[in-house]
């Protein structure tokens, strides 16, 4: 097997997109065998929710001690900014494995 680039293993550590086929495009046929596919692959969403909940605790963390250790809330917010970019993120993550486990197909 061809070893992946750092920045594509990166990617793929963060973002999940590339783990799901597209619904919309191919027959009705394969349309639900994409939905099938893409249900089966929502198991791994609750992996990535945990990702990012991690890696915005850690953040948020470090934007703690920046501002109590060093007094400078102006280097916490390089910190926190990551942290809160993780909420919106999680949600969207959160609402896309609601829908493939509790939604009907598209069909």
């Amino acid at each position: 097997m061809q070893d992946l680039a750092f920045r594509t293993l990166l990617y793929r550590y963060f973002f999940f997109n590339w783990m799901f086929k597209d619904v919309s495009q191919g027959n009705v046929l394969e349309r639900a065998a994409a939905w099938r596919y893409n249900q089966q692959q929502a198991r791994w969403l609750l992996t990535y929710m945990r990702r990012w909940l991690w890696c915005g605790a850690v953040f948020f963390a470090l934007g703690s001690l920046a501002e109590l250790l060093l007094n400078s809330p102006g280097f916490s917010a390089c910190f926190y900014i990551p942290a809160s970019l993780s909420v919106p993120v999680n949600a969207v993550i959160g609402v896309a494995w609601l829908g493939l486990k509790a939604l009907p197909g598209p069909f």
